[in-house]
């Protein structure tokens, strides 16, 4: 019986590791908080011999866990459509200041960073911004910014 309870606990164990580093939603988990529960239950009993202290010592330990995997499974379903807010792609819509005019291309300073851009081109017939206008980012292609002339509501606290 004892090899049981061994094989349960680190069959239990291995599959909360697995949880952690597989895209299972919560699969793997569960499974292994209920046969670590099981392990626990068959421990007791042997040592014991009382199903009801082995339930008792089990039950809340799977209902604890099953709750933590539900909780996880749904903190990452939320951080997984939360929108890209770094890197380049995370700059559209920041609000930058022209450093070298964007005739054709230029620099803007966005968040403490200097970036490559051009106009949009919804812009193309307009004069392009001087030094100091604020501007918007529409688009990122590479490393290089797509940008319009911001309007007051966008620039204004």
């Amino acid at each position: 019986m004892l090899a049981v309870i061994i094989v349960l606990l680190i069959l239990g164990t291995a599959l909360l590791i697995a949880e952690a580093h597989l895209p299972t939603h919560g699969l793997l988990g569960i499974s292994g908080i209920a046969i670590l529960a099981a392990g626990i239950a068959v421990a007791v009993l042997d040592s014991v011999g009382r199903f009801l202290v082995a339930l008792l010592l089990g039950a809340p330990f799977a209902v604890a866990g099953v709750a933590l995997v539900v909780m996880a499974v749904r903190k990452a379903r939320v951080a997984s459509h939360r929108p890209v807010d770094c890197g380049a792609e995370g700059l559209v819509g920041h609000v930058g200041v022209v450093r070298r005019s964007l005739d054709p291309l230029g620099h803007v300073a966005i968040d403490g960073e200097l970036w490559r851009a051009r106009r949009s081109w919804a812009e193309e017939d307009a004069p392009p911004p001087r030094e100091g206008d604020a501007v918007v980012v529409d688009h990122v292609h590479g490393l290089t910014l797509s940008v319009r002339r911001a309007e007051v509501w966008e620039v204004e606290p």
